[in-house]
């Protein structure tokens, strides 16, 4: 029987798949496996429980008699999508995370998130929520509270005051079964190498910052595994790094100081020790011109809870004009233009990208929404739009040492799949094309996905 949207793919109900429920067959869809390879047109994939089962083409395939059959015709699979940097509960700064933020992933074909810091025991519970089909939500990968210095500003963040407390959290962390550790800016210099060595002593990934006191290449010899917001990089391109290292830096102080040379010998370093760069290119344009960008525009803003619209952004937007965005707006849009040469120049070296948005804990940094947005910015940037998609896709699954399982659309692969109106290496936009999605096996179609968009309207207009 056809499953889907009426006209498109067919006019049945949807349910949630489960173990023992019909196999699903998607017919005469073009395959983007994320692997680098061409499309693959005319295929049928066959689906059982939570599992990719057979992969062939669609004249030569022929569906279980119980099936339920989608025929998908004029349409691309792709795998389920990565934002690889989120915040989903974050002390009281932006509430509403299990009502928003996780079924608002879901709804732009994010099926799996990296978590960079958050409330612990409420991650835990949703983790095991989602990953027992108990919650509608990604899969999640987390860190709990960030790693911060003595005096830290951000909720979910445990204040590291010695070397000792360092090694500690990291193995109080160890124990109660985060996925890895995060460090922020503001960590001192002994406590970040004390915790990067028990971190590694440990076998746990170290992502985050490089903290303010710390060159790039420390944190590369130090075993940082991914860095974000290309903290530390320009720092580490500048003939003034070693002032930046004790006092202020900012967008123009970078420009002015800019040098080509250590700037190549920094980027062959993240190259030769794959150091994942994690750029977050949506968070960085929405913070160096937050004061000439005008958010009311934006279609999605009835997503975004009025408690982010009246009180969060708001007061991220004042912390940002007083801490941040001090230089002249034109030298702030130079930066931003010299961030794109900077993931250019990184693409062409071969040091690995992931996508990854900072939302929620940014204005107008929306769920999933944001996650298309970076991948334009990584075109933009010059990289083709195959190496964008794989920035959400099959680099996440190899960063995180899952692309045994997932990430790509392979036999004996985990369904978390997007179905699209049109094809995404043509146009990196027709990513926002989501016609349909598979979540660990269970389908959503457009309509499911309809629905589920009111619900968080509706939830947005009223907290």
């Amino acid at each position: 029987m056809a499953l889907g949207v009426p006209g498109v793919l067919g006019s049945a109900p949807t349910s949630s798949t489960v173990l023992g429920s019909p196999p699903q067959v998607i017919t005469h869809v073009n395959i983007i496996d994320a692997t680098g390879s061409p499309v693959q047109r005319d295929m049928s994939v066959t689906i059982e429980g939570n599992r990719i089962v057979r992969i062939a083409k669609s004249g030569k395939a022929k569906p279980p008699a119980n099936a339920r059959v989608l025929n998908a015709q004029g349409k691309f699979l792709i795998p389920g999508l990565w934002d690889m940097h989120v915040h989903t509960v974050f002390g009281d700064w932006i509430p509403g995370g299990k009502e928003v933020s996780l079924p608002l992933f879901v709804a732009n074909g994010v099926t799996g998130v990296r978590d960079m810091g958050g409330d612990l025991e409420t991650l835990l519970e949703w983790r095991a929520q989602i990953a027992a089909g108990a919650l509608l939500g990604p899969r999640m990968m987390i860190a709990g509270p960030m790693l911060d210095g003595p005096k830290s500003r951000f909720p979910s963040s445990l204040s590291i005051t010695s070397p000792e407390a360092g090694r500690k959290a990291v193995d109080d962390l160890k124990a109660q079964a985060v996925d890895f550790v995060k460090v922020q800016s503001f960590i001192q210099r002994d406590a970040y190498f004390a915790v990067a060595d028990e971190a590694k002593r440990l076998g746990m990934v170290l992502a985050g910052h490089v903290p303010d006191a710390v060159r790039a290449s420390e944190a590369v010899a130090a075993g940082q595994k991914s860095i974000e917001h290309l903290t530390g990089v320009f720092e580490g391109c500048s003939t003034a790094e070693d002032k930046f290292l004790q006092g202020t830096k900012g967008p123009l102080r970078f420009l002015q100081t800019y040098d080509a040379s250590r700037c190549a010998t920094l980027i062959a370093t993240f190259a030769r020790n794959h150091t994942w760069q994690v750029p977050t290119l949506v968070w960085e344009r929405g913070q160096w011109l937050i004061d000439v960008t005008d958010i009311s525009r934006d279609p999605n803003l009835k997503y975004a809870p009025l408690s982010w619209q009246q009180r969060s952004w708001p007061q991220f937007t004042k912390g940002i004009l007083a801490d941040l965005d001090t230089d002249p707006v034109r030298d702030r849009r130079r930066f931003v233009h010299k961030e794109l040469e900077m993931i250019r120049a990184m693409r062409n070296a071969h040091v690995p990208l992931l996508a990854g948005t900072d939302t929620a804990a940014g204005v107008d940094v929306l769920p999933g929404f944001s996650l298309h947005t970076e991948l334009e910015y990584f075109v933009e940037a010059g990289l083709s739009p195959m190496e964008a998609l794989q920035t959400a896709t099959r680099n996440p699954a190899e960063f995180l040492g899952l692309l045994s399982e997932t990430g790509t659309v392979e036999k004996d692969k985990t369904a978390n799949l997007v179905l699209l109106d049109a094809n995404p290496l043509e146009d990196i936009r027709n990513t926002r094309k989501v016609r349909a999605v598979f979540l660990n096996g269970r389908l959503l179609t457009r309509q499911d996905l309809d629905q589920l968009l009111d619900r968080i309207s509706a939830f947005a207009a009223g907290h």
